[in-house]
């Protein structure tokens, strides 16, 4: 999958993570984002409790809760940080100064594969169209 001119904003979940440059959306039939219906989706992006907890709490990101960030997202926050190098609290700090449009241009540089354009995935850092792993 190349790398979009634009990242469409519904790929913003409400916990900070990027959808476009998640593994699921890059190599398989992609989803539409968090928010969309969960066709396509992973079983843990379907039993999302922060998902859960924004929709039932009438609000559309986690950045909007007088409570964020909560032990739900400082927990997901330990795996990214340790696991993939990404912050997710960071992203949506950069959201609520700049907006969703801003973090998604430094996103379509950050993943970008300089070798052939494609989407470099988040999770196993892998492009998805020449399969060269970044460092």
């Amino acid at each position: 999958m190349k790398m979009p001119m634009k990242i469409d904003t519904e790929m913003f979940a409400p916990c900070g993570m990027n959808c476009m440059v998640c593994y699921k959306h890059c190599y398989t039939k992609p989803c539409e984002g968090c928010m969309a219906e969960n066709k396509g989706k992973t079983k843990h992006c379907c039993k999302c409790k922060i998902k859960d907890c924004v929709q039932s709490k009438g609000l559309t990101y986690c950045l909007e809760c007088s409570d964020f960030p909560c032990k739900l997202i400082q927990t997901l926050e330990r795996s990214y940080n340790q696991r993939y190098c990404e912050s997710l609290i960071e992203n949506s700090k950069i959201v609520k100064e700049h907006g969703i449009p801003q973090l998604m241009e430094m996103h379509s540089q950050k993943y970008y594969c300089l070798e052939c354009g494609g989407i470099i995935s988040l999770h196993d850092k892998v492009c998805t169209e020449c399969g060269k792993k970044i460092k």
